[in-house]
């Protein structure tokens, strides 16, 4: 068996590891939350927020008013909205400071990471955890082959696709619905 083929097996058995022992009730929760706001908001950096961009798409083609934070058509986010923090670490500073606004502002703030206990979970309402190595470490988290937070990455893509999954059976939509509402001008 050649080397490609071996990395292929291995990252194949980390994503899935990771993805199954993501808690189902965190999972639910954070579902809950977002069908019970107004608008949902993202905040992530890197290929954090390319996952989270991915996933606000989604939220968008279901119906939903779904924004992240920093496009310049983002409103300001009230007391009705849900903050949805995406930090491997749960530490970044600037992650941090946005947090800790949309808590000043009543947002209820909900944070995917690798590591709940951080200063960030600490301060959030929700927190569903991805325990996947981030880009710090391991976290306590199985050491991947993969360099940096690769897998949580790939890993956060998966969950926010489950999500998707779980609203669309709880509001009763299918793929053609979301289609309706796909970009046209290509």
């Amino acid at each position: 068996m050649n080397e490609t083929t071996k990395n292929k097996r291995r990252a194949v058995k980390e994503l899935e590891k990771v993805v199954e022992s993501v808690s189902s009730t965190e999972i639910d929760q954070l579902v809950s939350g977002i069908l019970n706001t107004r608008r949902i908001f993202l905040f992530g950096l890197g290929r954090t927020l390319l996952m989270g961009r991915a996933f606000i798409m989604r939220l968008m083609h279901l119906g939903m008013d779904a924004f992240v934070v920093g496009d310049t058509t983002t409103p300001g986010i009230t007391a009705e909205d849900l903050l949805i923090v995406c930090s491997g670490s749960g530490q970044t500073d600037s992650t941090f400071l946005i947090a800790e606004k949309g808590k000043k502002l009543a947002a209820v703030v909900a944070l995917v990471t690798a590591n709940p206990n951080s200063r960030i979970g600490g301060i959030s309402d929700l927190v569903l955890k991805i325990p996947a190595q981030t880009k710090t470490g391991s976290d306590g988290a199985e050491k991947s082959i993969h360099p940096m937070a690769t897998v949580f990455e790939q890993s956060l893509l998966l969950v926010f696709a489950l999500v998707v999954l779980e609203l669309m059976a709880k509001m009763d939509k299918n793929a053609e619905d979301m289609l309706r509402r796909h970009a046209n001008l290509e």
